[in-house]
C-alpha cells in the first residue's frame, strides 16, 4: 500500500478524513443555531467524554458551522494557570471582527471595542500594596480605540463578563445573527471563572441574546459547573462524547479506504473494532498503522496483526507514556493501583476495564494507607488531567485503555 496515500490522521484535534457517528451532534447544533436566529430560547452546550473521543475535532466542527451561518466566532483553550479574562477577550475580538464587515455602524463597534478593551486591561490587585504591575499585568490587546469607562470594567470577573458578553450580543442582533465562543479542556477553568461564565450565560439565556458558548471538557465538567452554581444542571444543554459504535467504526476506516479504492475483508474490521475498543483516536492510530503494513487490497486481518504492535507502541510512546512521565513516583503508585483495581471493578460489573471508576477507599486499602494520606496524589493528578472524580469517592482515567497500559510497565 502507498504509504502517501494513506488517508488516516491519528493527531491530537486534528479531523479525522470521516467524522463518523457524530450525526446527531451535527443535527442537534444546527438546530440550536437556526432557533437562535428565529429568536427562540436556547441553552448553550456543553460536551463532555474521556479524552480520544474527538470532543476538540467535534468542537471545530461546530464552529465551522456557525461560521457557515455567518456567525462570529472565537474558541479559547482554558488553562489552570491562567485567567479567563484575557483569552476570552481574544476570542471576542475575533468575533466581531468577523461580523464589523457587515455592520452598518462602525460607531457601534468601536464602542463595543473600547469596552472590549477595558475589560481586558482590568485584572483584580495581585502582589504588595503599591508594588509595580508585572510585565504580564501590563498586557495591551491589540485595538485601536481608547479604553472606555464604566462599562466591564469593574475588575470583578463576574459583573464584567456579563456586560461584555451582553454588548457582544447586542453587537451580533445588529446584523441579525449570533457570536459562539467555543472553550476547549473547559474543566480547567478557576472557580471564579466557572462562576462568572455561568452567570454570563444564565443572563444571555433570560434576555434571549444571540450569544452562546459551546465548551468541551472532561467527564466531571458537569460537576465543575455545577459546584460553580446551582442552576447549572438546568443552564446547558449536555452531551456525552462517546466511543463509536461497530457501524460508526467501520464506516471511520472503510469510507476513506474506499475513496483510495481500497477494501478491507470483514475479519479485519472485527479486529479492529477489538484492538481500538471504537475510541475516534485509537481507530486512526490503527488504521494508519495497518494501511502501511497492508501489502495489497482488500486488507486482512493478518495485516492487522501484523501492524498492530507498531501501533501500540506508538500509542504507548505518544498518547500514555507522555502523560505517564508528567506524574511523580507518588502518583504513579496511585495510578499503578487504580489500574488493578480498574481491571476488578470492570470484571464483576460485566464492562471494560477503560470504564471502571474505582473507590478512593478501596486505593488506600490496596496501599496500606490512610485516604487522607493520599489526598495530595490524588489532588494533583485531577490538576494534571490524568483522573477525574465523576462520583462522590471514586476517581478513574481519563484517558481510556490507560489502566491496560499501566499493567504492562513495570513497577
Amino acid at each position: 500500500m502507498d504509504p502517501v496515500r494513506n488517508p488516516y490522521a491519528p493527531g491530537a484535534g486534528q479531523r479525522p478524513p470521516e467524522l463518523a457517528g457524530r450525526a446527531r451532534e451535527l443535527d442537534v447544533f444546527d438546530v440550536v443555531l437556526e432557533r437562535i436566529a428565529r429568536g427562540r430560547p436556547e441553552r448553550s452546550l456543553m460536551l463532555t467524554g474521556l479524552r480520544g473521543v474527538g470532543k476538540t475535532v467535534l468542537l471545530n466542527t461546530l464552529r465551522s458551522q456557525a461560521i457557515g451561518r455567518l456567525w462570529g466566532s472565537g474558541k479559547i483553550e482554558a488553562r489552570p494557570d491562567q485567567s479567563l479574562r484575557r483569552p476570552i477577550a481574544a476570542a471576542l475580538h475575533m468575533a466581531v471582527r468577523e461580523l464589523a464587515p457587515r455592520h452598518r455602524a462602525p460607531d457601534r463597534i468601536e464602542a463595543f471595542l473600547g469596552v472590549l478593551k477595558a475589560f481586558a486591561q482590568r485584572s483584580a490587585p495581585t502582589g504588595r500594596a503599591g508594588a509595580a504591575p508585572r510585565l504580564r499585568d501590563r498586557w495591551q490587546p491589540g485595538i485601536d480605540v481608547p479604553a472606555a469607562t464604566g462599562r466591564a470594567d469593574s475588575g470583578d470577573i463576574e459583573i464584567d463578563l456579563v456586560e461584555l458578553l451582553s454588548d457582544a450580543a447586542a453587537v451580533a442582533g445588529d446584523v441579525g445573527t449570533g457570536i459562539a465562543i467555543f472553550i476547549d479542556e473547559m474543566q480547567d477553568l478557576g472557580a471564579e471563572d466557572v462562576s462568572a461564565l455561568c452567570a454570563a450565560c444564565h443572563e444571555l439565556s433570560q434576555l434571549g441574546a444571540p450569544l452562546i458558548v459551546v465548551g468541551a471538557g472532561l467527564p466531571h465538567l458537569p460537576a465543575v459547573l455545577s459546584a460553580a452554581k446551582s442552576y447549572s444542571e438546568r443552564l446547558f444543554r449536555y452531551q456525552r462524547i462517546d466511543r463509536l459504535d461497530r457501524i460508526a467504526a467501520d464506516q471511520a476506516l472503510c469510507a476513506p479506504a474506499e475513496r483510495e479504492e481500497v477494501e478491507y475483508e470483514p475479519k479485519a474490521l472485527d479486529l479492529l473494532y477489538e484492538k481500538s475498543g471504537g475510541y475516534p483516536y485509537f481507530v486512526q492510530a490503527y488504521g494508519k498503522a495497518t494501511w502501511d503494513h497492508a501489502p495489497r487490497s482488500p486488507i486482512t486481518a493478518a495485516d492487522v496483526r501484523v501492524a498492530a504492535p507498531e501501533a501500540e507502541a506508538e500509542l504507548a510512546v505518544g498518547f500514555f507514556g507522555s502523560r505517564f512521565e508528567r506524574a511523580t513516583p507518588a502518583e504513579r503508585e496511585y495510578m499503578r493501583a487504580m489500574a488493578t483495581l480498574s481491571l476488578v471493578e470492570g470484571d464483576a460489573g460485566g464492562r471494560d476495564d477503560m470504564d471502571a471508576a474505582v473507590p478512593t477507599a478501596e486505593i488506600a486499602r490496596s496501599l496500606g494507607r490512610k485516604p487522607a494520606s493520599l489526598s495530595p496524589a490524588r489532588d494533583a493528578l485531577i490538576k494534571k488531567g490524568l483522573i477525574y472524580s465523576g462520583e462522590r469517592g471514586t476517581v478513574a482515567f481519563t484517558v481510556p485503555h490507560f489502566g491496560r497500559y499501566l499493567r504492562t510497565q513495570p513497577a
